[in-house]
Parts: C-alpha cells; sequence; structure tokens
C-alpha cells in the first residue's frame, strides 16, 4: 500500500485509532508469544497487527513493515512471495520440540498427548504448503 492509498484509508474517528493501535499492538504482541510458544499462531496475528496499524498510524505501520524481525515476513507474505527456508526449518523445529517436551512432561494423559501431536502434524503440514520464498 503506497503513501496515498494509506492515507485515505486510515480512519479520523479519535477513539476509534485508539482502539485500532491498542489491537495492533495487542496482536503484535500475541504474534510475537506465537515466535515462542508454536501451538499460537504468529502469521495472523501480526497480519491483524499490520491491518489495525494500516487503518489507525502511518508511522506505526511503517515501522511494522520495515521491523528488522517481522517486516520482511509480513512484506513477503502479503507479496505471495512465501516463508523462507530457513524460517520454515526453525518454525517445525521448535514446535515439535515444544510438543515433545510438553508430551514428556505436562501432558497428564494419551488422548491429550495423540492432540498435541494431531496439532503439530497439521500445523507443520501447514507450514510446508506455504510457498517457500527464494531470494
Amino acid at each position: 500500500m503506497n503513501d496515498t492509498d494509506q492515507q485515505k484509508h486510515i480512519i479520523r474517528n479519535p477513539l476509534i485509532r485508539y482502539i485500532l493501535i491498542f489491537s495492533g499492538f495487542l496482536f503484535l504482541s500475541l504474534g510475537i508469544i506465537g515466535v515462542f510458544i508454536p501451538i499460537l499462531p504468529t502469521t495472523p496475528f501480526l497480519l491483524l497487527s499490520a491491518a489495525c496499524f494500516a487503518r489507525s498510524s502511518k508511522k506505526f505501520y511503517n515501522w511494522l513493515l520495515t521491523n528488522k524481525w517481522f517486516g520482511s515476513y509480513i512484506r513477503n507474505y502479503y507479496e505471495g512471495k512465501g516463508i523462507a527456508l530457513p524460517v520454515k526449518i526453525i518454525v517445525i523445529t521448535l514446535l515439535w520440540i515444544t510438543i515433545l517436551i510438553s508430551i514428556l512432561m505436562i501432558a497428564p494423559n494419551s488422548l491429550i498427548k495423540f492432540v498435541l501431536i494431531l496439532i503439530a502434524g497439521i500445523v507443520s503440514l501447514h507450514i510446508i504448503l506455504i510457498k517457500t520464498y527464494k531470494p
């Protein structure tokens, strides 16, 4: 979205703008937490954060898209380029490490262990099926 288009889409009502800015940071926080807790989805929260900022603050939207850690990830996703292979490998590895630790140390019964493995399998498949970004 270029500057002119973004200016047209920014909401002028101060209350709604503040709610959107707050929501943008809330979704960004959840996305960051999702990096470390693989069951929590990172990408949808980052995209929601970008959408909130796009409607409320040019400054925060530009900051997010140029952010050292999330900017290229969001831009590549928006542009349909996909996710870089090293990112896929890291995400899937962290996912399975977290799931296996949960199964071995926390999960109380076989049904919960099965559900955790099923979730990890589905999330892994989803990540694998996302187009692989090749710079």
